[in-house]
């Protein structure tokens, strides 16, 4: 299939503008020229900005509220920004954070978890874990039930939440019901893909970009070999949550969600795997002009209610 109308719009406004490749930039000009397309503020019950504590330091927080939220016992999301664990913040996925909020009629608690170079390989991991881990010890304060808890994300924030579900798992606590896996980076360390060669050039994320978020987090190649790095890379995966998987067609990251999922399947976990044909990585971060990004977060919200409802 070729790109839909809407993603070409976007890829030559793109080209038009003429930025630099992120990899040729710092790690702070990277996150200063770190753009995606916005349109008008959806509004939402409230939203609260907060701190709360962390293993190393406090992490920054954006919970979002629906309109119609109890005073108690509200299902959660708990979710993590893309931007290859080098760029983006909760400010950047405020759109999606919103959105999802309406759409899944919860409670939306979004993560600032420490970037990379600054504060390489686990640090993301590690606040991701604790993050969801306190929202699950205090779920009163959140107006949360600590048994309908999901983790989701985009690229890097899927790969987290894919680990953070692993963790979970592992250490018999949080209890998570679902996994909200947007286009996400799941074997960062393995041989390249054939979305990855195909891919590599001239849809948005390119092979060069990801090859510079992965040198920017990891310590050394070593890390390469962690799960924790790479979700697929787990020996097991039943007892896990069921999952949502969305993919597209033309993302060097398609084949690494796609064989996740597909791991995920083969373990007897529920998921439900969704390729969005002839669009992008990133695409649901561009739902105000891509409407293929406002079908993939309506399909997000009914997944996550139903798990909520379950």
């Amino acid at each position: 299939m070729s790109l839909d109308p809407q993603t070409q719009l976007v890829l030559a406004q793109l080209a038009a503008a003429g930025a630099p490749p992120l990899e040729t930039l710092s790690p702070e000009q990277a996150r200063a020229a770190f753009q995606l397309p916005k349109g008008e503020i959806e509004p939402v019950g409230k939203v609260e900005d907060r701190p709360i504590p962390g293993p190393e330091a406090d992490i920054p927080i954006r919970v979002y509220y629906p309109k119609d939220a109890n005073a108690t016992n509200n299902p959660a999301l708990v979710y993590y920004h893309g931007g290859g664990w080098v760029v983006g913040n909760i400010e950047s996925h405020d759109n999606i954070c919103r959105a999802l909020t309406n759409l899944a009629n919860c409670v939306t608690i979004s993560v600032d978890y420490r970037l990379a170079p600054e504060h390489k390989f686990p640090a993301a991991v590690i606040d991701s874990y604790a993050a969801v881990q306190y929202v699950y010890e205090h779920a009163e304060k959140f107006q949360i039930d600590r048994t309908r808890i999901a983790v989701g994300g985009d690229s890097a924030g899927g790969n987290l939440a894919a680990v953070v579900a692993n963790l979970a798992k592992e250490k018999k606590t949080p209890e998570i019901c679902f996994q909200l896996l947007l286009y996400p980076s799941t074997n960062l360390g393995g041989e390249p893909s054939v979305s990855m060669k195909e891919n590599a050039e001239g849809y948005f994320l390119t092979k060069g970009t990801m090859e510079w978020f992965r040198d920017c987090y990891l310590n050394s190649e070593q890390d390469k070999l962690n799960p924790l790095l790479s979700p697929y890379l787990n020996e097991e995966f039943n007892g896990l949550p069921p999952a949502l998987v969305i993919t597209a067609e033309y993302d060097p990251l398609r084949d690494e969600g796609e064989d996740y999922a597909k791991r995920l399947a083969e373990a007897g976990v529920e998921v439900e795997s969704v390729r969005y044909d002839g669009t992008i990585h990133g695409f649901i971060s561009m739902a105000v002009v891509i409407d293929q990004g406002k079908a993939a977060l309506i399909k997000s919200g009914d997944a996550l209610r139903t798990a909520f409802n379950q």
